[in-house]
C-alpha cells in the first residue's frame, strides 16, 4: 500500500507558520507605543493587586491611563491622516 500526501511544503503549509508581512510588520511599529503605554498601565494595576492603594499608586495608574490615552490620540490622528492625506478635500 502506497501512502498518498502532499510532496510539497507550501501546499500543506499551515496559515500560523508563516512570517508577518510588510504590513503587518509596519501596523505593529506604528501601535507600538501604544501597546508600551497599555503594559504600562497593565503594570501599575498589577503592582497594586496585592496590597491597597496609596497615593503613589493612584497618580501611577492616573499617570499610565493618561499616556494610553494620548497615545490612542496620537494613532488616532496619525491614522485618519494617511487616510486623507492624498484625497481630495
Amino acid at each position: 500500500m502506497r501512502h498518498i500526501g502532499a510532496v510539497q511544503v507550501v501546499v500543506t503549509a499551515d496559515e500560523s507558520d508563516r512570517e508577518p508581512t510588510l504590513a503587518e510588520l509596519d501596523a505593529i511599529e506604528l501601535e507600538s507605543p501604544l501597546i508600551l503605554a497599555e503594559v504600562d498601565l497593565l503594570d501599575a494595576q498589577i503592582k497594586t493587586l496585592d496590597r491597597p492603594e496609596n497615593d503613589v499608586d493612584t497618580r501611577r495608574i492616573r499617570r499610565a491611563r493618561n499616556r494610553v490615552l494620548a497615545a490612542r490620540r496620537d494613532l488616532a490622528n496619525r491614522t485618519a491622516g494617511a487616510s486623507t492625506a492624498g484625497g481630495a478635500a
